[in-house]
């Protein structure tokens, strides 16, 4: 076995266990998450605004997924794909339950090499999947997939804030061996590949809101920290700091 194809396999495991036992991650982490609203709506905006009568591939469909959204928003075909089974299993449940089908799919595929048709698609979406890839085979696979007027759009954590990169080291458990927060690098180099690219950068002192998501203040210190934070990720040496980013890409180069 290759260390790719373990590598894989390692990744495979680990979200299968993800969506079996979700609950344990998300205590662990969740109130990280509460404070992602903006960026969650900012992503999905992103979404429906180009999904519209469009061909739909959306990486990692389990708990979460947009593909449901996306399907509702009348595209003309979303096909969700998931490198775990498990995942794959639990959108085809929730499509049942939503009676939703006839432009909806889900398949278990590996996003580093998309089995779909070249120049085939409209958009190409994503939270929390580039950096669990290896990114130039991923980026590959993406340009050769959509379409010439294209669109990516991607959800990612950042890899250079210390403190968050310590907390990272201290919880193993609740993520791959493998993961690799994104870092400026990797973010020109998916940038080269296409012709007009766009990099929104999210959380840096709104972290602080979220030790207090669950007391009462906490909207308030978290609009705060927002105001200060869309001052300060504006200075190219102060937004790497950031902890995720909206990826916007447009018109891949074949």
């Amino acid at each position: 076995m290759t260390k790719s194809s373990e590598r894989i396999e390692r990744e495979q495991q680990f979200h299968d266990l993800r969506y079996t036992e979700d609950y344990k991650r998300r205590q662990k982490v969740g109130k990280f998450y509460s404070i992602t609203d903006s960026i969650t709506k900012a992503y999905q905006k992103s979404l429906l605004d180009s999904s519209q009568n469009s061909q739909v591939i959306e990486y990692g469909c389990g708990k979460g997924s947009c593909a449901f959204k996306i399907a509702k928003n009348q595209a003309k075909l979303v096909t969700g794909i998931d490198i775990s089974p498990v995942a794959i299993d639990i959108a085809h449940q929730q499509a049942v339950r939503e009676n939703l089908g006839d432009n909806l799919e889900f398949k278990v595929m590996n996003a580093e090499n998309l089995e779909f048709g070249e120049s085939s698609h409209d958009l190409i979406c994503g939270s929390g999947i580039l950096h669990h890839l290896d990114l130039a085979l991923a980026t590959k696979s993406i340009v050769k997939t959509l379409k010439p007027q294209g669109k990516a759009v991607f959800l990612e954590p950042l890899g250079h804030n210390l403190l968050i990169n310590l907390y990272r080291r201290l919880t193993p458990t609740i993520r791959t061996e493998d993961e690799h927060p994104l870092l400026e690098r990797d973010l020109k180099a998916i940038k080269s590949k296409f012709k007009q690219s766009k990099i929104h950068y999210f959380y840096l002192t709104s972290l602080v809101a979220s030790f207090i998501a669950d007391k009462p203040g906490f909207k308030i210190l978290l609009r705060c920290c927002e105001l200060i934070d869309s001052i300060l990720l504006r200075i190219p040496g102060i937004r790497q700091q950031a902890w995720l980013v909206l990826i916007e890409l447009e018109q891949p180069i074949k």
